[in-house]
């Protein structure tokens, strides 16, 4: 697998967790999977309680990505003889999403938006918060969908089954790690979500173009150039 697929992968992660969609609302995140309330400007929350409920919305989502991954490679594998022309189309496709997302394009048709509903998690154990990790991950709203759509077309160009998975999981990681912190940070004080936001519509805009540089290495064939060369400096491989 290319080594600059994998660094892209968790970047997106991690900026679409920043995005508008999901960042601001980690505190309902937290609320419903806990049956936590605010006060005093913090979440008040058990430690033990969060961390659990926490991991578990975590893997919920993960399974729904890796399964995507898989889907995605399985797919890509079907078209291995046109391997050049699969890359040129996936390529395409992340620049115009990258392009949307750094608000370049407005295009409606990519606007759409699933929402999820969710009860009283109080009274209910880690069980529900994997089911609510299965719903999160199933319907995303616009801003990360682009995102994960680029990241399920990389994957869908690598060579093995198994690599597309390893691209998910990644994106996983960085969607989780920093939901898995700031979910402990807010315990203490909710400021640290106000100084964020405010650097929110740059981060998107930075996710956008990052996914526009990928689309134009993919759609050249120059991504595979880029990791040969990045691959010396690595210590393993993918």
């Amino acid at each position: 697998m290319e080594n600059t697929s994998v660094i892209v992968a968790l970047i997106a992660g991690i900026l679409s967790f920043l995005s508008p969609c999901v960042f601001p609302l980690i505190p309902a995140y937290v609320s419903h999977l806990t049956g936590s309330f605010v006060q005093d400007n913090r979440v008040n929350v058990e430690k033990k309680l969060l961390m659990m409920r926490s991991i578990s919305f975590i893997l919920g989502f993960s399974v729904i990505f890796v399964a995507m991954g898989a889907s995605a490679s399985y797919i890509g594998q079907l078209f291995n003889g046109n391997r050049d022309l699969v890359g040129k189309i996936s390529g395409l496709l992340i620049i115009v999403f990258g392009l949307q997302m750094a608000g370049v394009l407005t295009l409606r048709f990519l606007m759409f938006e699933k929402k999820w509903v969710t009860t009283d998690h109080s009274k209910k154990g880690n069980a529900s918060s994997f089911i609510l990790g299965l719903a999160f991950g199933s319907g995303w709203t616009p801003c990360v969908g682009l995102a994960l759509s680029s990241i399920l077309l990389l994957a869908g160009s690598t060579d093995t089954l198994y690599s597309g998975m390893f691209l998910l999981f990644v994106y996983s990681i960085g969607l989780g790690l920093p939901f898995l912190i700031l979910s402990f940070m807010i315990t203490r004080s909710l400021g640290i979500l106000k100084k964020i936001n405010r650097w929110l519509p740059t981060l998107s805009i930075l996710n956008g173009w990052i996914l526009v540089v990928m689309g134009l290495l993919l759609f050249t064939g120059n991504l595979q150039k880029i990791s040969a060369y990045l691959a010396q400096f690595s210590t393993f491989s993918y």
